[in-house]
């Protein structure tokens, strides 16, 4: 079966033909390298592929970032255990965010893998951050691009923080004090994409704080705003998850959210996240 794409409609496409545990040929590589940078997002069904083919994957691409706030898999330390067991009401990811824009090099993107599926129940949604830009006023997106964002993992990952208080997840580690160590990284609120060399809008609803040099009070009015632009239902596809599923996504060029509407199942993904880069400012 020849290697085909198939675009959605709000972000993202599926990758069919390829088998990433039977090795991707050098022309397979290079396809989903350009539909990964072209739309930020990308999907392949019925993979039957192990931990080490998921690494193995991610290092394609870069480094593997080894997570600090989830819990790794006892064998292969590169992946993150993503998980919720029956008990456990909240979950990991249930709210809007890119990951890791809390670091200064924010990641590259994540590859999650599905290894245990509630019966029902579990989707993912994901909007693009190329169309929030686009979608923008002139004037608005003038004013946005000499800006930058505060943001931070202090109020989700450190003490008396998201998770920490809600109890989410087994996932966690307990790393609450890293946190804490972390310094409070600035970007610019559009960046140049350094994959696509696209603009887009670089804030989100988990970790962005403020605009840097504005106060929390000044900014929330501005951000609102972003965020509703940002989940505006042209943007988003809703992935349903499938034994066989990976999802590829850029933090850079996506949001997410992990629906949370299993309550008394089990759900366990496996997560890869690879290194970024600094950000830079699209220039005007």
């Amino acid at each position: 079966m020849a290697i085909s794409i198939d675009v959605l409609p709000g972000v993202g496409a599926e990758i069919l033909g390829v088998d990433i545990a039977g090795g991707l040929a050098s022309s397979e590589l290079e396809t989903i390298k350009q539909t990964f940078s072209q739309h930020g997002l990308v999907f392949f069904r019925n993979q039957k592929i192990s931990e080490a083919d998921h690494i193995g994957l991610g290092e394609v691409f870069g480094d593997i970032n080894v997570n600090r706030f989830f819990a790794a898999n006892p064998e292969y330390p590169q992946i993150a255990m993503v998980s919720k067991e029956p008990d456990q009401i909240a979950n990991i990811g249930g709210g809007w965010h890119t990951d890791h824009s809390y670091d200064q090099e924010p990641a590259l993107g994540s590859i999650l893998v599905a290894r245990e599926l509630p019966t029902s129940g579990g989707d993912t949604w994901f909007t693009s951050m190329y169309k929030a830009y686009d979608s923008l006023s002139d004037g608005l997106k003038e004013t946005l691009e000499g800006l930058s964002a505060v943001h931070s993992a202090k109020h989700v990952f450190g003490p008396r923080g998201e998770y920490e208080t809600t109890g989410s997840a087994s996932s966690r580690i307990g790393n609450a004090g890293a946190a804490l160590e972390m310094k409070d990284p600035i970007h610019p609120v559009v960046i140049s994409h350094p994959l696509s060399g696209r603009k887009a809008l670089y804030v989100n609803a988990g970790f962005t704080l403020r605009f840097d040099g504005w106060t929390d009070e000044e900014s929330a009015p501005l951000l609102a705003y972003l965020y509703e632009r940002a989940i505006a239902a042209e943007n988003i596809t809703r992935f349903k998850w499938e034994n066989g599923s990976i999802a590829f996504w850029d933090n850079r060029a996506t949001w997410h959210f992990a629906q949370n509407d299993y309550q008394g199942q089990r759900r366990v993904m496996h997560r890869v996240t690879i290194e970024g880069c600094a950000l830079q400012a699209a220039k005007h």
